[in-house]
């Protein structure tokens, strides 16, 4: 009668909103301010005013069919061009407005290049730890997830792990850096490496290998690491990007993807995309968002109080006893659990109203990632519930 795959993935939700959801549940008991929720990467950040500015000027004096109407399919020109000089002037690439096709998030970019390389038996390989989305958005375009278990020493890339995974069947490769849930940026040694193992990997194999470089953590990256544009290094890689991270911006749903020129078949591999969005029926990214990014891709983002978090939260938890790898971007921390089951970890957590995300879901049992992009105020209060968490252990 009905799909059941899709009835499961409705009705099952993902740890993390039903974590969410637990802690909406849980304020109603007890307050606000007495849940420490570090379940959701939901920026607590202020939108910047430079942002709210723009959009009100837009709505006060352009001409509302063109803030509200539909867009051509792969977004306003305008935009698209204003996208690609952001790019250019960053990166030293040489893309314009064609190489560019808004979307509603990178959600809405992942899905759609997954959708537009896939075909029957193509495997899509991802590194642990990783977001768990990847696996239903991977399997929805009748693909097939196979991960590379992690390095916890640094969470950069296991290489003899990797190459062991790569097939004739291999369509693409996902990075997420900086990484959700690990916090780690890959370094410009692993990206030169990922790209000669690829690029050897094409010549066996004699087809493309595509990377696709999931990028909404791209601005929030710390002093002393830089994150390298992965399509100066390899030259079959696909950037999909949002701003919800960057600008406060998740609920808006706007982002892009980067099809480069040097990509295998660039006018096959854009025509796909433009194909796979509309079965999608993604008809066109939010207009009036497209107006805004034309007039503000290039501003810079504040990411002052997610320096000022992670170092807080980093620095409590290794004084309460925990371990884990000192974040270089994102809002994430990935402690190592106090115990080997990370579930019954967080679900002990609870009784504190620490309210976890389990490592299993990321590919990494024994691990629980902390979502820090919330109030500094409330990681100075749960680091004492930490502390007493952590004795229950020793």
């Amino acid at each position: 009668m009905i799909s059941q795959t899709m009835y499961e993935l409705g009705t099952k939700k993902s740890t993390i909103r039903t974590i969410f959801e637990f802690g909406r549940r849980r304020a109603a008991e007890v307050g606000e301010e007495n849940v420490f929720d570090f379940s959701l990467g939901n920026p607590n950040v202020p939108t910047p005013a430079f942002i709210k500015q723009v959009a009100i000027d837009i709505l006060e004096h352009e001409e509302p069919r063109a803030v509200h109407g539909y867009t051509v399919a792969p977004g306003a020109p305008k935009t698209r061009e204003a996208v690609a000089r952001s790019i250019n002037k960053r990166f030293g690439t040489d893309y314009e407005g064609k190489n560019i096709f808004m979307t509603a998030g990178a959600a809405a970019a992942i899905t759609i290049s997954f959708k537009a390389l896939c075909q029957e038996g193509d495997e899509f390989i991802v590194f642990a730890p990783f977001f768990p989305e990847y696996r239903c958005f991977v399997e929805s375009v009748g693909g097939k997830l196979v991960v590379v278990p992690a390095r916890p020493s640094d969470w950069q890339i296991e290489f003899t792990a990797f190459e062991a995974c790569i097939t004739n069947h291999t369509k693409a490769v996902i990075v997420d850096s900086p990484n959700n849930p690990s916090g780690a940026v890959y370094s410009e040694e692993t990206i030169r490496k990922l790209a000669d193992v690829l690029r050897a990997k094409e010549k066996e194999y004699g087809h493309p290998i595509f990377l696709i470089s999931d990028e909404p953590y791209r601005e929030i990256v710390y002093e002393g690491f830089t994150v390298p544009y992965i399509p100066n290094y390899y030259d079959n890689t696909i950037v999909c990007y949002s701003y919800s991270k960057a600008f406060s911006l998740p609920g808006e749903r706007i982002g892009y993807i980067a099809v480069p020129n040097k990509i295998a078949s660039y006018e096959k591999v854009f025509g796909a995309i433009a194909g796979a969005a509309r079965v999608l029926t993604h008809v066109n990214a939010p207009s009036l968002w497209q107006h805004v990014i034309a007039r503000c891709a290039e501003r810079p983002s504040d990411i002052g109080t997610y320096v000022k978090n992670a170092k807080l939260l980093y620095d409590g938890l290794i004084k309460a006893g925990f371990s884990c790898v000192q974040p270089q971007g994102a809002f994430y921390l990935f402690p190592k659990a106090l115990e080997t089951d990370d579930y019954a970890f967080c679900e002990r957590a609870k009784k504190y109203d620490l309210l976890l995300v389990p490592g299993a879901d990321f590919g990494c049992p024994g691990y629980f990632r902390l979502a820090y992009c919330i109030k500094t105020e409330t990681i100075e209060r749960s680091l004492p519930l930490f502390e007493k968490l952590a004795a229950e252990y020793k």
